[in-house]
């Protein structure tokens, strides 16, 4: 197996450079001399500059962790939505213009009605274009895959891996006031599999049912403007804030439970006895006059690591200086909970990075 080593000490003459100035109350942190080495080919080590280190630290340090550990780079990295198309069979009382599968790839819709009546998106006012959904229809069926397995992943919030989004919306008790009266669902089943070959049924739950989009944090119900802040459509809904739950909440209510998350079905894939998936079909119901819509499907992200020092969503330099920072002390940096900031941390946060 590749390893990348990091060692504390002096840098070879002509290694790469990287600055970064950070300050915290008791320490200034310089110039990082940074190289790499992969050992199956004896190619440079990476190398961090003594003067970076508090004064306490200690030269010699050398830290292994697997090359494994560290993601693509952001050229390559894989898209948390749904990135093709495996196959498509409209059904009876499929909506002629809305038969385009591509419609449910990449992100749900934050913003709908574009050239036509815009709006942002929310739970009482769902995405309709041609161009954002694709339609089932009675017994028809869409197989989408993704680029890469998603795992069922204990350190996924609520223990959720995968989230299904449709078109589904609230009826408005108190019109305009956004105080949820009942849900508009065409429900729809969804199967998963690691393979594209063997299937498991997701029981209990449609596609095109709980929860309705939410694109912004900060829109009114029925905004005919785009929001400034995001909504997450990588974290499900706290699964104890159900529609029987959100019945006659208000529109504060909706998204003190919404928390930030966008919405969608969520599946925990674990209790399915699977590991990982990569394919998801969705199939229309038997019955008349019902036509599942689907807007997307996404792969729950991981709750923020915890070597992620600064909170800004990364494990990056910027957490490296800060653990640096807290090098031979007990406090900000003690990663494992053994009392020291040291070289178990050190490759805690390497094994985290992003």
């Amino acid at each position: 197996m590749e390893r990348l080593t990091l060692r504390v000490g002096m840098p070879a003459k002509n290694s790469g450079r990287l600055t970064r100035h950070t300050r915290s109350r008791k320490t200034f942190l310089g110039v990082a001399h940074i190289r790499c080495r992969r050992e199956s080919d004896g190619e440079e080590g990476l190398t961090v500059h003594p003067s970076c280190l508090p004064r306490r630290a200690l030269a010699g340090v050398l830290v292994t962790v697997p090359m494994g550990s560290f993601p693509p780079s952001s050229a390559t990295a894989e898209t948390p939505f749904a990135s093709s198309v495996v196959s498509y069979v409209p059904g009876i009382g499929a909506a002629a213009a809305y038969t385009n599968p591509q419609a449910a790839l990449g992100s749900p819709e934050r913003m709908t009605g574009d050239g036509f009546s815009p709006q942002a998106v929310t739970p009482f006012q769902p995405a309709f274009l041609p161009s954002e959904i694709v339609s089932l229809g009675m017994g028809g069926s869409l197989v989408l895959a993704f680029d890469h397995d998603v795992l069922d992943d204990p350190a996924n919030p609520f223990g959720l891996d995968l989230i299904v989004f449709g078109n589904s919306f609230c009826a408005d008790a108190q019109a305009p006031n956004g105080v949820v009266g009942s849900m508009y669902s065409e429900g729809g089943t969804i199967s998963v599999s690691p393979d594209g070959v063997s299937w498991t049924t997701v029981v209990g739950l449609a596609a095109d049912g709980p929860l309705p989009t939410l694109g912004f944090r900060d829109v009114t119900p029925y905004s005919t403007t785009p929001g400034r802040v995001l909504t997450d459509f990588t974290r499900p809904v706290d699964p104890a804030q159900n529609v029987e739950v959100l019945v006659g909440a208000s529109w504060e209510a909706i998204n003190n439970a919404y928390d930030g998350s966008g919405g969608g079905a969520a599946i925990d894939i674990g209790s399915l006895g699977l590991t990982s998936i990569r394919f998801v079909r969705v199939e229309g119901n038997r019955a008349f006059g019902f036509s599942p819509e689907i807007d997307a499907v996404a792969d729950v992200a991981p709750l923020a690591p915890v070597a992620d020092l600064d909170g800004d969503g990364v494990v990056g330099a910027a957490d490296l200086g800060v653990l640096l920072g807290g090098w031979g002390g007990s406090g900000v940096g003690d990663l494992n909970g053994d009392g020291a900031v040291d070289a178990g941390d050190l490759a805690i946060l390497l094994g985290s990075w992003s």
